[in-house]
C-alpha cells in the first residue's frame, strides 16, 4: 500500500473516532426521580385514569410435568390427528394437507423413543402389481424421511409396502381410488 493511501485512510480513521466521542459523562447527567400517584377517587380527573391491565395469555407450566406424562400427551395428539396420508395419482410427494398427521406423529415419537411405527405405503388398482409394489414403497419411505426430519430416529420406523392388494375402499372411480392411495401409520410393538 502506498504511502499516501495509509495517510488518507489514518485521517478518515482519526476524523470518524472523533466524531464519534462524547463530551457528556454519564455519572454526572442529572436523574430525576418521581413517586407514582394513583390515579383514582371522586377528585381524579376522569381522563387520567389508568387504562385497564391486559390478563396474560401465556399459559402456566408445571415444571414437575413427568416426560411419562409429556410422551402420552404427544401420543394422543398424534392418534387424534389421524394415521392415514393420502397421495396424488402416480405420486409418492408428501401433500401439505398431510402436515398436521406428519407433525403429530414425529412429536410423539421424539418425545417417546420406545414408541415404534409402521408405514403401509397402498396404490390405487391402477398399474402392475410390480409397478404399485414400488410406488407404494416410495410413498411409506417419503413419510418416514418426513417423519425423520421432523425428530423421529430411523430406529422408530419400518416402511412397507402392500402396493393395489389390500384397498382401503373397493371401487373403480376416482373417489374410491383417492381413497385407496395412502400411507397408513401403525404402532408396532
Amino acid at each position: 500500500m502506498n504511502q499516501a493511501l495509509r495517510t488518507a485512510l489514518s485521517a478518515s480513521l482519526l476524523a470518524l473516532l472523533a466524531a464519534c466521542g462524547s463530551t457528556t459523562k454519564l455519572d454526572e447527567t442529572p436523574v430525576e426521580t418521581r413517586t407514582p400517584v394513583p390515579v383514582s377517587g371522586a377528585g381524579a380527573d376522569v381522563g387520567a385514569r389508568a387504562a385497564p391491565v391486559a390478563q396474560s395469555q401465556v399459559a402456566t407450566v408445571s415444571a414437575g410435568t413427568s416426560a411419562a406424562a409429556a410422551a402420552a400427551a404427544a401420543a394422543a395428539a398424534a392418534v387424534s390427528a389421524g394415521r392415514v396420508v393420502y397421495f396424488d395419482f402416480d405420486s409418492y410427494v408428501v401433500r401439505d394437507d398431510a402436515r398436521p398427521v406428519v407433525d403429530a406423529h414425529a412429536k410423539a415419537l421424539a418425545a417417546n423413543r420406545a414408541r415404534k411405527l409402521t408405514i403401509e405405503g397402498h396404490t390405487d388398482e391402477r398399474g402392475g402389481r410390480e409397478y404399485n409394489l414400488s410406488l407404494g414403497q416410495k410413498r411409506a419411505e417419503a413419510v418416514l424421511k418426513a417423519l425423520t426430519v421432523l425428530g423421529a430416529a430411523d430406529n422408530q420406523l419400518e416402511a412397507v409396502s402392500f402396493g393395489k392388494e389390500r384397498p382401503a375402499v373397493q371401487g373403480s372411480d376416482e373417489a374410491a381410488w383417492a381413497k385407496n392411495r395412502r400411507a397408513e401409520l401403525k404402532d408396532r410393538p
